[in-house]
């Protein structure tokens, strides 16, 4: 886990979570670039329709809520300053 935390590229990791985490990235950070090419990677990786709507609804869903929390200046609570507090 603190692999994936630190830089999920360097952690050792099953195809599938590795071509679900790159595909998460390029819609994160470039949703636009995003192709038809990437859907063909996730199910080659063994991903079905059905798993990859859920992978792309809920990577938007987060991006929408950091994006509504940044917009509106909302703080964090203290917990997540705390090096060795975890959500895990």
């Amino acid at each position: 886990m603190d692999a994936i935390k630190k830089d999920y590229r360097e952690a050792k990791l099953e195809e599938a979570d590795r071509a679900m985490l790159e595909y998460v990235r390029k819609l994160t950070l470039a949703p636009a670039s995003t192709a038809e090419a990437d859907i063909e990677q996730l199910r080659a990786a063994g991903f079905g329709d059905k798993a990859i709507l859920e992978i792309n609804q809920i990577a938007g869903f987060f991006a929408w809520c950091n994006r509504t929390v940044d917009g509106l200046g909302v703080e964090l609570e203290a917990f997540w300053d705390d090096p060795n507090a975890s959500n895990v």
